[in-house]
């Protein structure tokens, strides 16, 4: 078994109300309700993982997931709007309109060592074992994210050490990072994805082995690959996550094309980061006021100093190929990209001289949006842009 099993516990670590800031006018009135239900029918029942984490730094939560001492069946008995999902492990999802609040019964690991690391190549490490609070806070990820809240006492309860590093802004593996990370390598890119949105620092011992186990992020499933390269952008911070993702070489396991050439355009100075940097200024915008950036346009705004040094015809096609070649991505992805890469040309041009259709394209307006985030990495005039826009709500006004 994992090495911190084999030390003596002494038991968690208990922070009282008056210890810690989480309020339940924070938590989400639905996990509330969930939370209050199964405490009544005699059930362990905790707020777990991220939303504790995140309350704790008053941030708020995206999610609210609960850990119980319930067993599936005995949670969806509970609810009448409970759904069971998955195969390897059930879990249960309890909806609330459009809401989830997903519910887990405690786990622990039931492999040793050995079985984890021989099979880390067929996917991420689960088990059908359940378990106690102790051995679902050791099976986590980073101590960070193995906190409960419970609502019975309003107490924080911490087994791994994760409120010490919350204030020291650490990420830190729950165990050998090695061995964590051969069980499951898109642990790696989690590390680096809660470093670059929170702004802490990854601990030494878990930023060694990032760096020794990178190349076995190639063992792990595209599909989950590919979702994580994603949600590196959704918080703002893409243009950090991508240079660690750089640094620690995980960049050139993921994506090998991208990363020779920024081997090539100046390492960390490459005009990558600065195009990044202009992405994540326009997705808080988007995000404060409700809205999600495609993925084409990501893919555009991170392709973009690679796309401008290709100089032959259909450069655009052949830079997006790259990414579709590493992580599958939809086709969808591959022909926005595609456009929003090709469109500078179109909308560097005043309307009054270029083909006006092209307002009518479904992508115009992340055409509009991509050039802008170029201009202003570039610190360049968007006059012409204002035209363009002005000619759509022009358009819209007619319609």
């Amino acid at each position: 078994m994992f090495g911190f099993f084999n030390k003596k516990n002494k038991g968690p670590v208990v922070y009282k109300r008056a210890d810690h800031c989480i309020s339940r006018k924070d938590i989400d009135s639905d996990a509330l309700k969930v939370l209050y239900r199964l405490n009544s029918l005699g059930y362990t029942a905790y707020l777990v993982g991220g939303g504790v984490r995140d309350l704790l730094l008053g941030r708020k939560p995206k999610d609210f997931d609960v850990g119980t001492s319930a067993t599936p069946p005995e949670v969806r008995k509970a609810f009448r709007n409970c759904f069971l999902i998955g195969r390897r492990f059930r879990l249960a999802h309890i909806r609330f309109g459009t809401k989830v609040i997903e519910t887990a019964t405690f786990r622990r690991c039931s492999q040793s060592v050995g079985e984890i690391i021989e099979h880390a190549a067929e996917g991420p490490f689960e088990d059908n074992t359940f378990g106690t609070p102790e051995t679902d806070a050791y099976r986590r990820d980073f101590t960070v994210n193995g906190l409960f809240y419970n609502i019975k006492d309003f107490s924080v309860i911490d087994w791994v050490g994760g409120m010490k590093d919350i204030k020291k802004k650490v990420i830190r593996s729950i165990g050998d990072p090695d061995i964590r990370f051969q069980e499951d390598p898109v642990r790696m890119m989690r590390a680096i994805k809660f470093s670059s949105r929170l702004g802490f620092k990854i601990e030494r011992g878990t930023e060694a082995a990032i760096k020794r186990r990178h190349s076995c992020i190639r063992t792990a499933a595209i599909p989950r690959v590919c979702e994580e390269v994603f949600r590196l952008f959704t918080y703002g911070s893409s243009a950090q996550a991508f240079s660690m993702l750089y640094k620690y070489g995980l960049l050139g396991d993921l994506l090998p094309d991208l990363a020779r050439f920024i081997d090539s355009d100046g390492g960390l100075k490459s005009p990558t980061f600065k195009y990044l940097k202009s992405l994540d200024e326009y997705e808080k915008m988007m995000s404060s006021k409700g809205f999600e950036v495609s993925n084409g346009l990501r893919s555009a705004v991170l392709y973009t100093s690679m796309y401008r040094n290709e100089k032959k015809e259909g450069a655009g096609r052949k830079v997006m190929q790259t990414l579709s070649n590493s992580l599958k991505t939809p086709k969808s992805v591959y022909f926005s990209g595609v456009l929003l890469l090709e469109s500078v040309k179109r909308l560097s041009q005043s309307p009054a001289k270029a083909k006006r259709k092209f307002v009518h394209n479904r992508d115009f307006l992340d055409a509009l949006d991509y050039n802008r985030i170029i201009l202003r990495a570039e610190g360049r005039d968007e006059s012409i842009l204002n035209q363009w826009a002005d000619l759509y709500e022009e358009k819209g006004n007619k319609e």
